[in-house]
């Protein structure tokens, strides 16, 4: 295992994975691991600090989520948030209760000393509250170094043993200092050094691929996507030509000339690219399917079984190369209680028994805006880099219910439409992902002096910045109405266009 300066061990909050991102963006590299971690594998990592994260329990609850108890022997920093708070509090004696109320929403931190870990913070920062347990009383040997109105404990530490806790959530964006404050705890008081940016990782990356492959050959998987165009990029960079083998498949659950669009890219990057047309054999596994998780894992088994058709053509390929993220990587593993199962991505989980080549993932580790970082690192050009996140299993999961050929050709002409105006509006880039679903739920329509009773299509915009936590984008209403207005008159088959106006969490980007 590589050395991880931050380890931040889940309990399940929803905003774990923000600790990881912000910390990165600070230049430290930070891993999430389930909060059950055992302490052989946290040694392994040689971090320099350990935060333990929120959660929904209760640390009363008979089944209450409890790390290894050799994390509180490492004699290693230790910062609480929330849950991890409540963690701390009891394992040093002190008690806590459930609050009269839960607290959720902002409140101003009032700086009670002049503890490291707000080192060049503002008194009444504004910090996120978002808990329903609270400490009745502090372990002895604690301080309370920040409370806020409603929390008598907001901050509490124990200097001495480098042990912090936090009540409020620091990684959110309604923590206004708390990046701040994350990096204190990172630097100030873990000793770790900024050394994490994508050149460094770039270099190491393309080395470990050498070092992986070796002379075997490399078949990657590209869907013309940001992750995929990167991966292809890096292998290109680290592989002479002969080890590189890229294979395009057209499953035909691709956006409107999007197939085209891609073998013009490569042609561009001179990546020599091999497409498969195998429309045919994924809309036969598809048929007649409608739960959401046997169509994602139908597609990649069948993504699977072209890949290794095409293998077997070539001789010496050994590996199969993804454009896995850190993000499908937390979202499909299950730990029991936290980080609970999101839904299953098709790249993640390995290769099936009956495979012979390994995987190369060299993307495993990074969240989707350090890709884009990464890609210009590579030099791929920014038209490229910025483009719109795709799901691998493609149209097939904007499709609810069965997914058929004019529903294809639905969600296909509506998404081109929306994407023009989007473009021509310029919102293209102002948004992190914007599609349109096809509900296949059909209502009631007036077109000229006709009844109409055909399908709706709902669009769907998000702002982000990983696709860890997303909120609907605050488009204006007459480029909504412009989207509408051209989906229904220029697609026969859809008389109503609605707006996803829900964020995630709750909801997820994509709809299945």
């Amino acid at each position: 295992m590589k050395q991880v300066p931050i380890l931040v061990l889940d309990f399940g909050s929803q905003y774990t994975q923000l600790i990881a991102r912000k910390l990165r963006e600070s230049g430290v590299y930070t891993e999430v691991v389930p909060y059950r971690e055992s302490i052989e594998d946290i040694k392994a990592r040689k971090p320099q600090g350990i935060i333990l994260s929120g959660g929904p329990a209760s640390v009363y609850a008979e089944d209450a989520y409890k790390p290894d108890e050799g994390v509180w022997d490492l004699g290693l920093p230790i910062l609480g948030i929330c849950y991890g708070m409540q963690l701390i509090t009891q394992h040093f004696g002190g008690s806590v209760i459930a609050a009269d109320h839960h607290e959720y929403g902002k409140a101003k931190l009032k700086i009670e000393n002049d503890s490291g870990i707000f080192k060049d913070i503002s008194d009444d920062s504004i910090v996120w509250m978002s808990h329903g347990d609270r400490a009745e009383r502090i372990p002895d040997g604690f301080e309370v170094v920040g409370t806020s109105e409603n929390s008598p404990y907001a901050a509490i530490a124990n200097e001495s043993k480098n042990i912090y806790a936090f009540q409020f959530h620091p990684e959110v964006h309604h923590s206004v200092e708390g990046t701040a404050m994350l990096k204190n705890f990172a630097k100030h008081i873990c000793g770790c050094d900024s050394t994490w940016n994508m050149g460094s990782f770039a270099k190491e990356k393309i080395a470990a691929i050498q070092a992986q492959v070796g002379d075997k050959k490399v078949l990657c998987g590209v869907s013309g996507g940001v992750d995929s165009s990167v991966v292809a990029a890096m292998l290109n960079e680290a592989l002479p030509k002969e080890q590189l083998i890229c294979v395009f498949v057209d499953q035909g659950l691709l956006r409107k000339d999007e197939a085209e669009q891609v073998q013009a890219m490569f042609k561009m990057l001179e990546i020599p690219l091999i497409t498969i047309d195998a429309k045919k054999e994924f809309m036969a596994v598809l048929e007649g399917v409608s739960d959401p998780e046997t169509k994602r894992k139908a597609i990649g088994e069948k993504f699977i079984e072209v890949f290794d058709i095409e293998a077997k053509k070539h001789t010496d390929v050994a590996f199969l190369a993804q454009g896995t993220l850190y993000t499908d990587v937390i979202e499909s593993v299950s730990v029991k209680g936290p980080s609970k199962t999101i839904k299953s991505h098709h790249n993640v989980g390995g290769l099936p028994d009956w495979m012979t080549f390994e995987l190369v993932e060299p993307l495993r580790e990074i969240f989707k805006d350090e890709v884009r970082k990464l890609g210009l690192e590579l030099g791929l050009p920014k038209n490229m880099i910025g483009r719109h996140p795709f799901p691998g299993p493609g149209l097939a999961i904007r499709t609810m219910g069965a997914v058929t050929e004019e529903g294809l050709h639905l969600i296909r002409e509506s998404d081109a439409i929306m994407q023009e105006e989007l473009k021509a509006t310029g919102y293209y880039d102002k948004v992190w992902q914007a599609f349109t679903v096809l509900l296949n739920v059909q209502s009631v329509g007036v077109m000229g002096d006709n009844r109409t009773y055909d399908n709706t299509v709902c669009i769907r915009m998000v702002e982000s910045v990983d696709g860890m936590t997303a909120t609907f984008a605050h488009i204006p209403h007459d480029v909504l109405e412009g989207m509408s207005r051209r989906i229904i008159n220029e697609i026969d088959g859809i008389n109503r266009v609605v707006y996803d106006i829900s964020s995630k969490p709750p909801a997820t980007i994509e709809w299945e």
